[in-house]
């Protein structure tokens, strides 16, 4: 990952969902709740997060479904291919948060940290220096039901 100011762009699998984003980033972190990895079906999940006026889809509004997966939060998805694209919740308002597995071009920072580390799968074992989050860290408050 590098620095630039060139648009993030990226999609999903089958292409039928493309969006671009304008940095800079707001932040990027992998997060191991036990609803992220469910949704990806994997270990953790890398989000970074750009302002929602940042943000906007190229291709496919009529293919991004929304899932509500708590009172405050809702993934979207490719209705075609089933991608899980993005995250967006009244826990941070106006931020559209944006799976790095689905970018193209890089991106202007690193993965800063790991969130909701009490969480995570318990075959998984973080090891790099990246500071570690869990669950009732005063930094992840705002996200709690």
């Amino acid at each position: 990952m590098t620095e630039h100011q060139d648009p993030i762009i990226g999609g999903c699998l089958c292409g039928a969902v493309s969006y671009e984003a304008e940095p800079p980033t707001l932040f990027c972190a992998h997060c191991h709740c036990r609803w992220c990895r469910r949704a990806h079906g994997a270990a953790f999940v890398t989000w970074f997060g750009v302002p929602e006026e940042r943000f906007r889809l190229v291709e496919g509004v009529e293919d991004l479904r929304w899932y509500q997966s708590s009172t405050r939060s809702r993934r979207g998805f490719c209705g075609t291919c089933g991608t899980t694209l993005l995250f967006a919740s009244t826990s941070s308002p106006g931020e559209m948060h944006i799976a790095l597995a689905t970018v193209d071009t890089p991106i202007d920072r690193e993965p800063a940290l790991h969130c909701f580390v009490d969480q995570k799968a318990p075959w998984w074992h973080i090891d790099d220096d990246l500071p570690t989050l869990p669950t009732d860290s005063p930094a992840l408050a705002h996200y709690r039901d």
